[in-house]
């Protein structure tokens, strides 16, 4: 199976004066379509890496692949282009705009990605809440949403742009067992039913527990 993400000896180094070395020496390859957690203690590395492989951050030292092409070959505008493209985000903390209902909530990166929201956008739209089960609740405001309920949103707006990779960081950390788990198979469906990659950043052992592939972060290394 092809490698959709590829990382080869990846350091990071925050600061100057007094450094601090988050990652070294950090190889990975993540295979398309496969279900992947990341697990470690706070302050390992996780979200450093996470954020690496999205290209919300860059390495220090080393080499990131994104579907087999260098992101230092892609510039700096177009890097933002593809990760609008390929990647969708999902977050402990769902950075849903509450001026906004469900639906226009998950429309947000296609008006980002294409300025402007035809019919087309906003069918898919109705889908992707059909498909996290909240059909009934794309004119209602964040507000008015449980906890859970507005990480589904998150997701499906995750979803809106139909990327090759999803990268969540914490998604179920503030949810109860129950909807950890709902969120879980929701990830699993969707894996399922498009093929789309998931790396999954986790403290729930549970939940780790239950993916294709571990990957283990200690002190700044893999171990999976």
């Amino acid at each position: 199976m092809d490698n959709i993400i590829q990382l080869e000896n990846v350091n990071k180094i925050y600061g100057r004066r007094v450094k601090n070395k988050v990652l070294s020496e950090v190889n990975i390859s993540i295979e398309k379509g496969s279900f992947n957690s990341i697990i470690g203690a706070s302050g390992s590395g996780k979200t450093t890496l996470l954020n690496i492989m999205g290209m919300l951050d860059k390495p220090t030292t080393g080499e990131v692949y994104i579907q087999g092409k260098s992101i230092k070959s892609i510039g700096r505008n177009s890097r933002a282009s593809v990760r609008n493209k390929s990647i969708g985000f999902v977050f402990q903390f769902h950075y849903l705009l509450p001026e906004f209902n469900a639906i226009q909530n998950v429309l947000m990166p296609y008006r980002i990605k294409h300025f402007f929201c035809g019919r087309s956008a906003k069918r898919k739209a109705e889908e992707l809440l059909e498909l996290v089960g909240l059909s009934g609740c794309k004119k209602k405001k964040v507000y008015d949403l449980s906890g859970g309920q507005q990480q589904r949103i998150a997701i499906a707006r995750a979803l809106m742009n139909d990327p090759s990779i999803v990268l969540a960081d914490e998604p179920t950390g503030n949810l109860d067992s129950t909807n950890a788990e709902s969120i879980y198979k929701l990830f699993r469906q969707i894996n399922d039913k498009f093929g789309t990659t998931f790396i999954i950043v986790t403290h729930d052992v549970s939940i780790a527990n239950k993916t294709d592939r571990i990957i283990q972060i200690k002190d700044g290394q893999v171990r999976s």
